[in-house]
């Protein structure tokens, strides 16, 4: 159940994530990673993230509904969809992914401090991993009736501002969103493709441990490690934490 929590916008610390293609990553402490030099730039098999050191320092105290991800099944197979893309108008479907072995797909929004605390990493990992195979789609479901700065016109200018290397599509009459079983933003579905199968969820849960509110690093840690393992063949860890979010915004006359 969604409850009223107060979140504060920090600003975090400069780290990165081993990348490995033959044997599943091995965990790696908070405090190993933040001995790392943080003026190092990108390495091959390295996730660094940058965007916390570029924040400007300060807090920003916002409400907003914490909602955790459902416990959606693994081996779950991607729905079908067809949203468009408001920053370039095209459509896109789940058959435009079909080719790759892999898919990240993302519930986000534009007004969600969650999502905001994560939004330039996201764009970190995201571009580093889809140099490496993986496919990547962001989807939004708010009703823009009670946000509409969730809207289609403001999705493409948050698209082109943040420079998304991903489609960002508009699920405007929520179907997609009641589909998956997406419940807040962000949330992470992770599937694998495994020749002419169809896409099977290997991952549903959260970015990192890093809140709005709780001073940890922005790390990407818990999905490199489940997208790592995927574009390595190996299995991923069935112990995932859901992510925390806002609640999706539903429209109003829309019971879930």
């Amino acid at each position: 159940m969604a409850t009223a929590a107060t979140v504060l916008l920090t600003s975090a610390r400069l780290l990165r994530l081993p990348l490995r293609k033959s044997s599943p990553p091995a965990a790696t402490s908070l405090s190993s990673l933040s001995s790392l030099a943080p003026s190092a730039p990108f390495k091959m098999g390295l996730f660094q993230s940058r965007s916390s050191a570029a924040a400007p320092p300060g807090r920003l105290a916002v409400r907003a509904a914490r909602t955790e991800s459902d416990r959606v099944s693994i081996g779950f197979r991607a729905p079908q969809f067809q949203l468009p893309e408001p920053l370039t108008g095209k459509m896109w479907s789940l058959e435009d992914f079909e080719s790759y072995p892999a898919l990240l797909v993302m519930f986000i929004c534009n007004h969600c401090p969650f999502v905001k605390h994560l939004k330039n990493d996201i764009v970190k990992l995201t571009n580093f991993y889809m140099k490496k195979g993986l496919a990547v789609v962001a989807i939004s479901s708010n009703s823009v009736a009670t946000h509409p700065q969730d809207g289609p016109e403001f999705m493409a200018e948050e698209a082109k501002a943040f420079n998304y290397p991903f489609p960002y599509l508009y699920d405007e009459s929520q179907d997609v969103a009641r589909d998956f079983g997406a419940v807040c933003t962000p949330e992470f579905y992770l599937f694998k493709k495994d020749g002419r199968r169809p896409f099977e969820l290997v991952y549903h849960g959260q970015f990192d441990d890093s809140r709005p509110s709780n001073n940890v690093p922005v790390t990407g840690r818990d999905l490199s490690l489940a997208i790592d393992c995927i574009l390595s063949g190996q299995p991923v860890s069935l112990t995932q934490k859901p992510s925390v979010g806002c609640s999706i915004k539903w429209h109003p006359e829309v019971k879930v």
